[in-house]
């Protein structure tokens, strides 16, 4: 990819990713923080240690930082190609394929869930449930 392309001011304060074997850089990624949303970008693993974990790894560091740093949402630029791979980190894709560098991509978006208020269960108790609720309703205390 140019340097045109790759560079960017982001570059400056994000925070930087390398994925390492035997002293090479095999994979890299970053986060850019923008108030308490995360964008997760510049992913690339190199061709031979696809399918090994690398990639994984790098996004697992990624989200951990992210999610230290109390962002609220998270978000990265999916190729079309490994949309697959995101969805399986519990990305899902929204709006239109767009183009970025030549390249097909997709928004997709992660929910931080530390961050979500659980909503109540909407679930009835059973009917064994019921007779522990009034049997302790119907005890009198001394």
């Amino acid at each position: 990819m140019p340097a045109e392309i790759e560079l960017d001011a982001d570059d400056a304060w994000a925070i930087h990713f390398l994925a390492t074997s035997a002293g090479r850089s095999v994979g890299t990624a970053r986060v850019v923080m923008h108030r308490r949303t995360a964008k997760i970008g510049r992913m690339a693993v190199l061709k031979s240690y696809r399918h090994k974990g690398v990639g994984t790894k790098l996004l697992k560091r990624a989200l951990a930082r992210a999610k230290r740093l109390r962002a609220r949402k998270i978000y990265l630029h999916a190729q079309t190609a490994v949309i697959g791979f995101y969805q399986k980190m519990n990305f899902r894709p929204v709006g239109p394929v767009f183009d970025e560098a030549g390249i097909p991509h997709r928004r997709m978006i992660l929910e931080n869930k530390i961050n979500r208020r659980q909503k109540p269960s909407a679930a009835k108790p059973s009917p064994k449930e019921m007779k522990k609720i009034y049997r302790k309703k119907g005890t009198v205390s001394r």
